[in-house]
């Protein structure tokens, strides 16, 4: 898979993760809109915003469903590709659960930082907050909702061995998130299933089996199709006119890029566009049709553009973020090392009393045995001189 087709895929994973468990007893009512809200996150994002704003300040909302509320506006944000609001949601999230011990929702939390970080191409802290994550879903592992969860955790790993190590691993991670998603038995899966064979379709591009790339991404059409998905089918179909201009068919894949597009028209997704717009490009370019070339060329440009600023202004968050973190951690580590330097100083003066204690009763032991040594030789020379 190409470095934009990956990149694309690690943006869209991050609203892979919009699907979470209930987390306490809630009203029939409220616990629809969560899940109204998590079937629209792909496809009327502004619609999810209004509605988590509304659940978060509700005054029946917990804790918990206040945190969840955040979290789907972030994801709804992250689909929009407002990478910076966001981030900003997602922190107020993660600030929110410091202050709940409830377990499920660490969980998910723990797997969404597992993204951020990976998307950061901080692997060694996704791979930490993963097996962390993965740790707590060893205490529920009898608890099929949890299901959805793993297998996100399995498509971030996949991704994470995809750019570190190779496609045949990713693949065997991504097998393995779609058999988790397939026995979570809900339409809420679907989206994460057509992502996940998106995904495998773009790793069998990079090894060249054209075969199994058309298989996986024919599925990924099929899950979209299932929840009006138009996002997903059109990366979907993006991926399919890939496949045909490596196989030399460039007029197939003009005409299933020009399908994605119109499917893509009402979605507003940049990142999506700016696949098509390019690939349409370079497929015009080989037919020799230049000026339809020169139409996706400039549309590809414009949103080249908007891209650029939306990632400049998210990227600076994250790693304002990322160097928060690090201050907190390094501030934690200087405590620490400060009691443990003064632990040690009374360590040592507390020994350095008991020494002191011992030698001083020592000395006045040994000045005693001397003072009775002499009494008896006196004693032994008086009787002797008697």
């Amino acid at each position: 898979m190409s470095q934009t087709g990956y990149r694309k895929f690690v943006i869209m994973i991050f609203t892979l993760l919009g699907t979470l468990p209930a987390f306490s007893q809630r009203s029939p009512e409220t616990d629809s809109l969560f899940a109204k809200a998590k079937m629209n996150i792909y496809e009327k994002p502004q619609y999810v915003i209004k509605l988590g704003d509304s659940l978060y300040s509700s005054n029946e909302s917990s804790l918990e469903d206040k945190v969840e509320a955040l979290l789907l506006i972030s994801d709804a944000y992250s689909s929009k590709r407002d990478y910076e609001k966001s981030l900003q949601f997602f922190k107020i999230a993660n600030d929110l659960l410091k202050k709940s011990n409830n377990t499920d929702l660490q969980i998910i939390v723990l797997s969404r930082n597992a993204v951020r970080y990976q998307q950061m191409k901080v692997y060694d802290k996704a791979i930490e907050c993963l097996d962390e994550c993965d740790k707590l879903l060893l205490l529920k592992h009898d608890d099929k909702k949890f299901n959805l969860t793993r297998g996100n955790n399995y498509a971030v790993r996949g991704m994470i061995y995809k750019e570190q190590l190779n496609c045949d691993i990713a693949i065997g991670y991504f097998d393995k998130a779609i058999e988790k998603f397939k026995s979570f038995s809900e339409l809420s899966t679907y989206p994460n299933m057509s992502i996940t064979y998106y995904n495998k379709g773009n790793c069998y591009i990079a090894l060249e089996d054209y075969g199994k790339a058309i298989e996986n991404f024919d599925e990924a059409v099929k899950y979209a199709d299932h929840v009006n998905a138009k996002s997903l089918k059109a990366f979907a179909l993006k991926g399919l006119a890939e496949v045909y201009n490596n196989q030399g068919n460039n007029q197939k894949a003009i005409e299933v890029l020009l399908e994605a597009s119109e499917i893509s028209k009402n979605v507003g997704d940049l990142i999506l566009n700016r696949g098509i717009y390019i690939n349409l490009a370079n497929n015009y370019k080989q037919v020799g049709n230049w000026a339809e070339y020169q139409k996706y060329n400039q549309l590809f440009l414009k949103n080249q553009a908007l891209i650029r600023s939306s990632e400049r202004e998210s990227t600076g968050d994250a790693i304002e973020e990322f160097t928060t973190l690090n201050n907190e951690k390094l501030s934690t580590m200087q405590i620490r090392y400060n009691i443990m330097i003064g632990l040690e100083i009374l360590l040592f003066f507390f020994l350095s009393y008991l020494l002191f204690s011992y030698l001083k009763r020592n000395r006045k032991s040994s000045e005693t045995l001397k003072l009775e040594v002499k009494r008896i030789k006196d004693t032994l020379r008086k009787q002797s001189l008697s």
